[in-house]
């Protein structure tokens, strides 16, 4: 079962998910988010597997209740949705409950539904404030319905706190590069670089690529041509150099 094919944004998000409970120690799942965008279209790992155990320890073990977890966490976007909503109807601990809203919240947001996942994620931030896998992916999320300012308090706190995150990193160059902070933006790109490595180097030079920008090899080595493309695409608000959403999947397999 290979995990679903995402923007970066989203693709980094759904990594944030599975090492964000993990990473607090509230057996919490992963980096944005759940993410932001997430992870990248690999298979899952061990440590998804075993957080995925863990995860249904805690919740219950009933038939019923395992089949809703099963599917709360499920790769395919609408029966996350529909999984996530009944344990949501259930009594669950609040540090699940953050969870499971922040899971809700990621799938709205890969099927384009913002608003909504940006209600889930206020949620579960209202029950773990200190979340930086959620707060990465709604500051994303108010970067794709085109209030870029308003996440950025969001990602600010989610960086206080993963300082290391190379998700979220790229979720503030995103913000910086849309607010036209053209240097800034480009501090935070390197930083996801620095910290993402090969995988995110391949995922830009596949985006740069298709804008006509990048004519080198997809091979995750950042060189003087890399990044002389990825400067003059920040310049330019409407450059995304992030692929589109089914291009250069098999580079982060």
């Amino acid at each position: 079962m290979r995990l679903p094919k995402l923007r970066l944004g989203h693709w980094l998000a759904w990594r944030k998910v599975v090492k964000p409970f993990i990473a607090l120690g509230q057996i919490s799942v992963t980096d944005r988010s759940v993410q932001k965008k997430v992870c990248y279209g690999r298979r899952p790992g061990k440590r998804f597997k075993w957080f995925f155990v863990i995860v249904l320890l805690m919740l219950g073990s009933s038939a019923s209740l395992a089949d809703a977890q099963r599917d709360c966490f499920s790769p395919e976007r609408g029966q996350r949705i529909e999984g996530c909503t009944k344990l949501l109807e259930g009594k669950l601990s609040p540090l699940s409950a953050s969870l499971v809203y922040a899971m809700r919240a990621l799938a709205y947001s890969l099927q384009g539904r913002y608003e909504e996942a940006l209600e889930d994620y206020d949620k579960s931030l209202k029950i773990n404030p200190d979340y930086p896998h959620a707060l990465n992916n709604r500051a994303w999320a108010y970067f794709k319905i085109g209030k870029p300012s308003q996440g950025l308090a969001d990602v600010e706190r989610a960086l206080r706190l993963s300082p290391r995150s190379a998700h979220t990193y790229d979720t503030r160059a995103h913000i910086h590069q849309a607010m036209g902070q053209v240097e800034k933006a480009l501090a935070d790109y390197r930083s996801a670089i620095r910290f993402g490595g090969s995988k995110i180097i391949k995922l830009y030079q596949c985006g740069l690529q298709a804008h006509g920008l990048y004519s080198g090899s997809l091979n995750g080595i950042s060189t003087g041509a890399f990044f002389a493309a990825l400067e003059t695409c920040v310049a330019n608000e409407q450059c995304d150099p992030l692929p589109a959403d089914e291009e250069c999947r098999k580079l982060t397999s």
